[in-house]
This record gives C-alpha cells, structure tokens and sequence, in this order.
C-alpha cells in the first residue's frame, strides 16, 4: 500500500488529525480548562505549571536543534516507516475514524 503521509506531513499530525484521538483531546482540553474556572487555587497552581513546561520546552528545543538538523535524514525514514504504520492501524481498526462518544 502507498502511504498517504506528505512531504510536509508527519505522523504526529496525522495522529492528532485522527477523530477518535483529536475528540479526546478536545475532551481533555474542556474539562481541564472549567476545571481551572470553577477553582482560582487550581488555576494559579495551573498556569505556574504550564509557563514551566513552556520554558523547558523552549530550551530543551534550543539545545536539541543542532542534533535534529543532523539526524533529518533518519527521522525522514522514520517518519516514513511510521505512516505506512499508520496506515495499516487505519485499515485494521475502523473506529480510529470516529469520535470517541461513537
């Protein structure tokens, strides 16, 4: 079978183009923001969290974009095997199709 990934895509995105993971997602996304509406407490303690993920996140993409230009030729590869990966998932179980309250 002929992978559907393109050039600019990667299997992350098209994991997270999937209904059944993105309707979860949104899910998540939901209940986790009236989660900090309905508590200042939890939503203070929230956001001290995310400006660190924020900031490691940052510096842990600065530190590793020397290796990742370097090792853009296997992670192509990678990408590859991946999405043909995919693929197959996608054929073999249907319901990666559907939201998830389906």
């Amino acid at each position: 079978p002929v992978s559907i990934c393109h050039v600019q895509e990667n299997v992350l995105q098209r994991v997270l183009q999937l209904p059944v993971v993105s309707s979860t997602c949104e899910t998540l996304q939901r209940r986790y923001s009236s989660t900090k509406e309905a508590h200042p407490l939890m939503a203070s303690v929230c956001e001290v969290y995310e400006r660190g993920v924020q900031g490691a996140g940052a510096l842990a993409m600065w530190g590793m974009e020397p290796v990742v230009r370097r090792l853009e030729p296997q992670f192509a590869v990678a990408n590859n095997l991946a999405c043909r990966g995919l693929d197959h998932l996608e054929e073999k179980i249907p319901a990666l199709q559907y939201p998830v309250d389906k």
